[in-house]
């Protein structure tokens, strides 16, 4: 069985001094870790933040220096990581007894109807990413963000369309986390082929925007994609959601990020920021039976051929209990197996799912 984890935001942790080869306390990724969780392949998600949305110059730079920064990991471990692009060079990584690294590109800010933006696009293709999250927490050039109460399209822009069809012709997935409900409609109705949520949840579940609704799993499995479960707790249940929201930590944690992002060597800053992670690790967190959960109830609504496994490891400040990082992925396979999943249904699952429409 090859386990594949569709998003991890390890790339912002490496330019922060991330050493995949170990030693990490609150690192939820890295090669030791892959080992232990008997992880195969992993999706490193290049995050631009969607303060650089207003920016396209800006954002391309920095996505080019996170490539940078991962691709220059990735090669000091070159004995145990490698760069795949498909799921045939994935399988053969593994006969090789590597570990894949994909590259996904987390927010289209850098594509602009101003600027050269399809050569941009294929130049990300050639560096082997392999699917775009349209937008992150803002409304870009291309969509409308779940996390904004005012729309800028109402849903997909007329660029966005333009956006979508190169991506088609390309061969680089849609993903649709992140965006607002009108833009996926959009999505599906313009898109020739298949479209992926690489972190999301069920909105029926934990009722978060950045969840799907029934509705949207069954138009998404119809058009033959796949929604990738996200471990996030406020993601998976609307009372810790509810619970975390409402503490003080919440809003002093993120405070403490932005300094610490802002200056991580500072070990100072590295420290509270560190804290931070101590005392949210330390609340009442809802089990990693959570995200078996989510995949039962896709699974209940459209069959176990559009489902699978997108962690947002590296993004979340805060984990289940039990799934604290990457090395303790085989206990939610365990789980599932418990519930009376096949092998062929794991195997599915773990990556079967989402090599079916990547290729």
């Amino acid at each position: 069985m090859f386990v594949l984890d569709s998003h991890c935001d390890t790339p912002s942790e490496i330019i922060r001094g991330r050493d995949l080869s170990g030693g990490n306390n609150f690192g939820h990724v890295d090669f030791p870790k892959l080992k232990q969780g008997e992880v195969d392949g992993v999706f490193f998600a290049l995050y631009l933040p969607a303060k650089l949305d207003s920016d396209p110059i800006l954002a391309l730079q920095y996505a080019q220096k996170l490539l940078f920064a991962t691709k220059k990991a990735v090669s000091k471990l070159s004995e145990n990581l490698i760069f795949a692009t498909n799921c045939a060079s994935a399988h053969k990584n593994k006969a090789d007894g590597k570990v894949s690294i994909f590259l996904g590109l987390e927010n289209g800010a850098p594509l602009s109807p101003k600027s050269d933006w399809k050569k941009i696009l294929l130049d990300f293709y050639n560096e082997g990413v392999r699917y775009v999250t349209l937008c992150h927490t803002g409304n870009n050039e291309i969509c409308d963000s779940c996390a904004q109460a005012t729309p800028r399209w109402n849903g997909l822009s007329p660029f966005g369309r333009e956006v979508v069809a190169e991506m088609n012709r390309l061969g680089i997935l849609v993903d649709v986390s992140h965006i607002s409900d009108a833009a996926f409609y959009d999505v599906l109705e313009c898109s020739t082929k298949p479209v992926v949520a690489t972190h999301s949840c069920c909105r029926a579940l934990a009722d978060h925007p950045r969840n799907m609704t029934d509705d949207m799993i069954r138009a998404l499995a119809a058009k033959g994609g796949v929604i990738q479960i996200n471990f996030y707790p406020l993601f998976l249940d609307s009372k810790f959601a509810k619970e975390l929201n409402e503490s003080e930590l919440m809003e002093r944690g993120e405070l403490i990020e932005t300094e610490y992002i802002s200056d991580p060597f500072n070990l100072e800053k590295r420290q509270a920021w560190g804290e931070v992670l101590r005392q949210l690790n330390q609340m009442e967190r809802p089990s990693y039976k959570l995200i078996a959960d989510h995949i039962d109830h896709v699974v209940s609504l459209v069959g176990v051929d559009h489902v699978g496994v997108g962690s947002d490891y590296d993004g979340i400040a805060v984990t289940p209990s039990g799934m604290e990082d990457i090395s303790m992925m085989p206990k939610l396979f365990d789980e599932l197996r418990a519930r009376g999943y096949s092998e062929s249904d794991l195997e599915k699952i773990a990556s079967g799912n989402f090599f079916r429409i990547l290729g």
